[in-house]
C-alpha cells in the first residue's frame, strides 16, 4: 500500500513527542519533593528542543508539499500528455473504424439495391406468368379455345420443320371434310393427315381422382374420349386414294401423351390397328424431320437426270479438255526438239570457236636461196 511522505513525517513526530512526554514524566520528581533548578532547566531545555523540532518539522513539511506539489504537476503533465496520445489514438483508430464502417454499410447498400432490383425484376416476372398462367388457365378451359390452342402450337411445330410448299392448314378433302394440318408428301405413302385433339376434362379427372371407385371412372372417360378421337380420325382423315394409309393425332401436352403411353397401353395399340399413329410435340418434331429428310430424298431422286446429264456434259468437257492437253503436250514436245537441236548446233559452235582459240600462228620462215639449175641457165 502507498502511504504520503507527509503522513510518515507527521507519524514520526508524534512518535517523537510521545518519546520526550515519557522521558520527562520518568524524570519528573514524587509529589512533595522541591524541584531543583537543574530540572527546570532540562524542562527549558527540551521544550526549547521541540520548539526547534516542531519549527524544522515545519519547514520540513512544506518543503515536502512544494516537492510533492511539484512531482503531482510533473505527474500530472505526463498524464495529460498520455492521454492525449491515447485520445489521439483512439479518435484515429475510431476514425478508420467508422471510414470502414461507411464503405462497408455503402456497399451492403449497393448490393442490397441490386438484389432489391433482382427480386423486383423477378417479381414483376412472376406476375407476368402468373397473369400469363391464368391466361393460359382461362383459355384451357374452353373446349373451344382449348382446340384453337392445340392448332396454333401444331402450326408453330409445322412451319418450324417443313418447307410452306409440303403442308396446308384447315385443308379440304375430296370429301369436303377439313383437317387441322395436311402433310404434303410423295407417293409413296401420300399427304398425311394431322388432327389436334386435347382431352384437359378426362385428363384432369383421372390426375385428380382420390379414391378407387373414382379414378376407375377416370380412366373409363379417359379411354372413352381417346377412342372416339381416333376413331373419328380414322374415319375422316385417311381417305383411300388421296391420304396416305394413316393419320396422325396430335396431342399437345407431353403429360397426356405420357399418362396414355405408361398406363393405356391397349389404346395405344388399338390406335396402331387404326392406323392413327399419337404423338406429342417432341414426337412430331421428330417425325416432322424424318419426314424432312425423306423429302430432300425425294428431290435429290427427281432431279438425278438432271445431275446426270449435267455429268455427262462435264464428261464431254473433260473429254475435250484432255485433247487439247495433249495437242498443246504436242506442241511442247516439236518445240523440246527443236531446242535441243538448237542447243547441238550452238555447242558445235562453241567447240569449233575453241579450237580456233587455241590456234598458234608462228613467224614465217624465210626460204635459203638456191643456185640456178644449170638446165635453167641459157646456154653459151
Amino acid at each position: 500500500m502507498y502511504l504520503n511522505p507527509i503522513t510518515l513525517l507527521l507519524a514520526g513526530l508524534c512518535a517523537g513527542l510521545l518519546i520526550v512526554l515519557l522521558i520527562t514524566l520518568l524524570r519528573r520528581p514524587a509529589p512533595g519533593v522541591a524541584t531543583s533548578g537543574g530540572a527546570e532547566a532540562q524542562l527549558s531545555q527540551l521544550a526549547g528542543q521541540i520548539q526547534q523540532l516542531a519549527s524544522h518539522q515545519a519547514q520540513t513539511q512544506a518543503t515536502t508539499q512544494t516537492v510533492l506539489a511539484e512531482r503531482l504537476q510533473v505527474q500530472e503533465r505526463a498524464l495529460m500528455t498520455a492521454l492525449d496520445e491515447r485520445l489521439a489514438s483512439l479518435s484515429h483508430r475510431v476514425s478508420d473504424r467508422l471510414q470502414e464502417s461507411t464503405t462497408l454499410t455503402g456497399q451492403t447498400l449497393a448490393d442490397l439495391r441490386e438484389r432489391l432490383a433482382a427480386i423486383d425484376a423477378a417479381q414483376k416476372t412472376i406476375t407476368d406468368l402468373s397473369s400469363q398462367v391464368v391466361d393460359l388457365q382461362n383459355v384451357l378451359s374452353n373446349k373451344q379455345a382449348r382446340g384453337a390452342f392445340g392448332e396454333i402450337q401444331l402450326q408453330d411445330i409445322v412451319q418450324s420443320a417443313l418447307p410452306a410448299s409440303h403442308y396446308e392448314f384447315q385443308a379440304a378433302l375430296g370429301d369436303g371434310k377439313r383437317v387441322d394440318c395436311l402433310l404434303k408428301l410423295p407417293n409413296p405413302p401420300g399427304s398425311i393427315a394431322v388432327d389436334a385433339k386435347f382431352p384437359l376434362e378426362a385428363y384432369r379427372a383421372l390426375r385428380d381422382a382420390r379414391d378407387e371407385a373414382a379414378t376407375t371412372l377416370a380412366k373409363r372417360d379417359f379411354t372413352l374420349a381417346i377412342r372416339n378421337h381416333m376413331k373419328a380420325i380414322a374415319e375422316k382423315y385417311i381417305v383411300p386414294g388421296e391420304t396416305a394409309e394413316s393419320a396422325l393425332m396430335f396431342l399437345p401436352s407431353e403429360a397426356v401423351y405420357a399418362e396414355l403411353h405408361a398406363n393405356f397401353p391397349g389404346l395405344v395399340e388399338e390406335a396402331g390397328r387404326l392406323r392413327v399413329w399419337i404423338v406429342s410435340p417432341t414426337t412430331l418434331m421428330a417425325t416432322l424431320t424424318t419426314i424432312r429428310a425423306v423429302l430432300k430424298d425425294v428431290r435429290m431422286r427427281e432431279q438425278a437426270h438432271i445431275l446426270q446429264a449435267k455429268i455427262g456434259d462435264l464428261v464431254k468437257d473433260v473429254d475435250r479438255l484432255d485433247d487439247r492437253v495433249g495437242k498443246l503436250q504436242k506442241h511442247f514436245e516439236q518445240g523440246a526438239e527443236d531446242v535441243r537441236q538448237i542447243r547441238i548446233s550452238t555447242e558445235k559452235i562453241v567447240r569449233r570457236g575453241g579450237e580456233i582459240t587455241e590456234l598458234e600462228l608462228e613467224a614465217p620462215v624465210e626460204a635459203p636461196a638456191l643456185a640456178p639449175s644449170p638446165s635453167l641457165l641459157p646456154e653459151g
